[in-house]
């Protein structure tokens, strides 16, 4: 109970000392001995006490554990789609054997649906409604779900060098507008190894532009795995590589000649990636995914064991300071849940048109690329076009069965504070079937995020 209280104490000051232009605060805790380090991430005005106030004698000691826990936690924060951002308040040690941050952001989106409304909190193409009623002309939502609080702990070892682990939450485990916490991802790093939950291994965080549509171009594969990851660099981190065994999930279309049963193999993905430049920020990646895929076929009395696949080409360029490039190619079979589009849709397989007492997995490819102008070092405007279309296979299996989805948009982000955007945003989504039945919809997404 004590160390409860301690921690809560800490991280009362610290915010009052990031409030308060970094003034030196104090506070105590009874007869216990100092465990925890208060510090700012400020680089130019560091400091650091103990619950019972600052040692001049050792205070070199303690800003030089000050920066190294900064540089611990800055290099630790992830470039890329949907991650978090730099943390405002570290906790360390006195020597920086083990610091610990928290942070995250609160985000308010809202949007306006006109033309026709899709029904899904995000720009979803495959959710775009094929048949007009009255209930789908105009739409207007407001939305934190996607509000963020994260944690994470690094340890400097002397056996297994630095271990991180990362925790972070939003509010989007229920149903639209419940805001039911939810673990985003969960996991433990050391050794070049990564084990718990994080975004899936085939996914390239910075090939995907900045949108406030939290889910993002429909071509992109922004989704979390269970996993065990492990990732090695080469020649001066110009090469980078990695290989996972990650939890499956699969979803198809079983009709009535198909069952589900529980799967039995993990996914496998992999990646091999080149990057350049001063920072090696821009790069190039080869991605390829491999399932197996069970599922138990009435008409035959027997299971079905069906092979996915797909791979992958992703890339983040940056030509100047001020244009940056992003993309993204993929293509596959039985991979729904590796393309934002499709995840969800039962396209992974479906009984075979000309016969369906038995069983094929479905081809599926899709693209993006997208743009960003740096037009002031706190504001920037992108823009791009993404499409995924999925191809027959022994004819139709039906004809409202979805072929082609298209996601277009325009944003522009302002930081009015390193910790605080605003942005606005169009989106175009556009469903076509296997039928030739189009539909469309537009949105108008703007978006308040302060981030602490």
């Amino acid at each position: 109970m004590k160390k409860f209280f301690l921690i809560i104490g800490a991280m009362a000051v610290t915010f009052s000392v990031t409030a308060q232009n970094h003034r030196l605060q104090r506070f105590h805790h009874g007869n216990s001995e100092p465990t925890v380090y208060i510090i700012s991430v400020s680089e130019t005005d560091t400091i650091s006490c103990t619950p019972q106030g600052c040692n001049m004698q050792d205070l070199a000691m303690k800003n030089a554990s000050v920066k190294a826990a900064i540089k611990d936690h800055k290099n630790a924060t992830r470039d890329g789609f949907q991650q978090a951002s730099t943390p405002s308040a570290i906790f360390a040690d006195k020597r920086n054997t083990f610091s610990f941050a928290i942070g995250g952001d609160v985000a308010l989106r809202a949007a306006y649906s006109f033309d026709r409304t899709v029904n899904n909190i995000d720009m979803v193409p495959y959710n775009v409604p094929m048949t007009l009623t009255p209930a789908d002309k105009q739409e207007i939502r407001m939305d934190a779900t996607t509000s963020r609080l994260f944690l994470r702990g690094i340890a400097n070892t002397t056996k297994l060098g630095q271990v991180h682990v990362f925790m972070d939450f939003d509010f989007r485990g229920g149903a639209a507008g419940s805001y039911t916490p939810r673990i985003r991802s969960g996991y433990v790093q050391m050794l070049g190894l990564t084990v718990g939950r994080d975004v899936t291994t085939f996914c390239d965080l910075t090939a995907a532009p900045t949108t406030i549509d939290f889910q993002g171009p429909n071509a992109y594969n922004f989704r979390f795995a269970t996993m065990i990851r492990y990732e090695h660099s080469f020649l001066d981190n110009h090469l980078l590589a990695g290989v996972a065994a990650e939890m499956p999930s699969v979803s198809g279309t079983y009709g009535e000649t198909l069952s589900a049963i529980p799967q039995r193999v993990p996914d496998f993905p992999i990646y091999l990636q080149y990057a350049w430049g001063e920072n090696r920020d821009s790069h190039i990646r080869a991605s390829a995914v491999f399932r197996d895929i069970y599922l138990y076929n009435k008409a035959q009395n027997g299971e079905d064991d069906l092979f996915g696949w797909g791979v992958q080409l992703s890339g983040n360029i940056h030509i100047t300071k001020y244009l940056e490039l992003f993309m993204n190619g993929i293509y596959g079979e039985g991979i729904t849940r590796y393309i934002n589009d499709l995840m969800g849709s039962g396209l992974d397989f479906t009984p075979r048109p000309d016969d369906h007492s038995r069983v094929q997995v479905t081809p599926m490819f899709g693209w993006q690329i997208a743009a960003q102008i740096n037009i002031l070092p706190n504001l920037f405007v992108s823009g791009g076009y993404s499409a995924v279309t999925v191809r027959k296979k022994n004819g139709i299996y039906s004809e409202d069965m979805y072929k082609q989805g298209q996601y277009i948009f325009g944003n522009v982000f302002y930081n009015l504070t390193p910790r605080f955007a605003l942005a606005a945003e169009y989106l175009y989504a556009h469903r076509k079937n296997m039928d030739g039945l189009k539909a469309h919809s537009n949105r108008i997404n703007i978006l308040a995020k302060y981030s602490f």
